[in-house]
């Protein structure tokens, strides 16, 4: 699919909610004070306002399509809310006070999804485990979904980087989706020059998310490039295979959209399971196998906690995912979704916090 064959439906449905948005704005009183009752005119006007909203293609046209989509949301919900309020006290409203406050609304709630997207927390986990992981404790800082280039480019990254080397990890691990097709080629090489100044005795280790190989093919460099440029900054990429640290095992599955990927099990059968066994899998969909081979730990990220409300509920609603964010378990095994240091194409997230992971696991005294 090329990009505009993806763009053109996107932007088409944008016209539609701007078409509808404008309907709503001529009923406001300063729009038919300055129309003087002209109809044409009153359409212009409100035509020409909502327009304005079509800036935020400047972003991407996908940030344009969230910001009329929920406009034109808003509006409708709070027309049916007037309208039964109407009902119950039989009598009008001066003004269009409901489509005011859809106005105001949809700006808080953007607004605050703006901030989300664009501010990084730090989120802890403390597990136990009964066997020899070597220490008394491993620190694991897991980060997914970077999507470089969307909220976070490359010299922002490297802030986050210095926060997180600030935690002391023993390890860190890359759990896909760290560019993407809107991804600038410098950008990558920043980010990637970044992930080489972690501070993790044990190493750092990616694995492929399902938009680190490019659908669209119009970024202006390769995986081939995003591979030689993980390699050179000491970054291991692990594509159904393990790493044996001490008494630890990390496991770093191909993504789920990878033809032929080996199973969970294949990956675990000559693991000793007196080790602690990590399992990196981007997407969290594969919870029933993963738990079945061995694991105690699963890490994911994909989801981005639902990122844009009510997504995440779809999502599990469909199967798409086994969960959408945060610490679940199944059996012995231990599963996290992370939510992600951005997202894809949508620079705002009101569903969930943008973060990195730090997960202490501890064996008991």
């Amino acid at each position: 699919m090329s990009e505009f064959a993806f763009n053109a439906p996107i932007v088409a449905v944008s016209a539609l909610c701007a078409v509808y948005a404008a309907s709503r704005l001529r009923r406001f009183g300063f729009v038919r004070r300055l129309s003087r009752g002209k109809k044409a005119l009153s359409w212009l006007i409100s035509l020409a306002l909502t327009s304005l909203l079509f800036l935020f293609s400047l972003i991407n046209v996908t940030a344009m399509a969230v910001v009329f989509l929920h406009l034109t949301v808003f509006f409708a919900l709070f027309d049916l809310a007037g309208f039964i309020v109407r009902k119950i006290r039989k009598k009008n409203f001066k003004g269009y006070p409901f489509g005011a406050a859809a106005l105001i609304f949809c700006a808080l709630y953007l607004g605050a999804g703006w901030y989300l997207a664009h501010h990084v927390y730090m989120t802890p986990y403390s597990l136990e485990t009964d066997k020899n992981i070597g220490e008394k404790n491993l620190r694991i800082v897991e980060i997914a979904d970077c999507h470089i280039g969307i909220t976070v480019d490359g010299d922002e990254f490297e802030n986050i980087v210095r926060k997180i080397n600030e935690t002391k990890p023993d390890t860190v691990v890359v759990v896909g989706d760290f560019t993407d097709d809107d991804t600038d080629a410098d950008d990558m090489k920043k980010a990637c020059a970044a992930l080489g100044k972690l501070d993790a005795p044990l190493g750092v280790y990616f694995v492929f998310g399902n938009h680190d190989e490019g659908y669209f093919n119009y970024r202006n460099f390769t995986s081939k490039d995003l591979r030689e440029n993980l390699y050179k900054n000491g970054v291991r990429i692990l594509e159904d295979e393990c790493v044996n640290l001490n008494g630890v095992c990390i496991v770093g599955r191909k993504d789920r959209s990878s033809p032929g990927r080996k199973s969970a099990s294949e990956l675990t059968s000559g693991i000793d399971k007196s080790k602690y066994i990590i399992m990196l899998d981007h997407q969290p969909n594969d919870y029933e196998n993963e738990s079945k081979s061995g694991a105690d730990l699963v890490l994911s990220g994909h989801t981005h906690g639902g990122h844009m409300f009510p997504a995440g509920a779809i999502g599990l609603a469909m199967g798409a995912n086994d969960s959408v964010y945060g610490l679940t378990t199944r059996g012995d095994t231990s599963f996290i979704v992370t939510s992600g240091i951005s997202g894809w194409a949508i620079p705002f997230k009101t569903a969930a916090i943008s973060e990195y992971v730090v997960i202490d696991v501890k064996t008991p005294d």
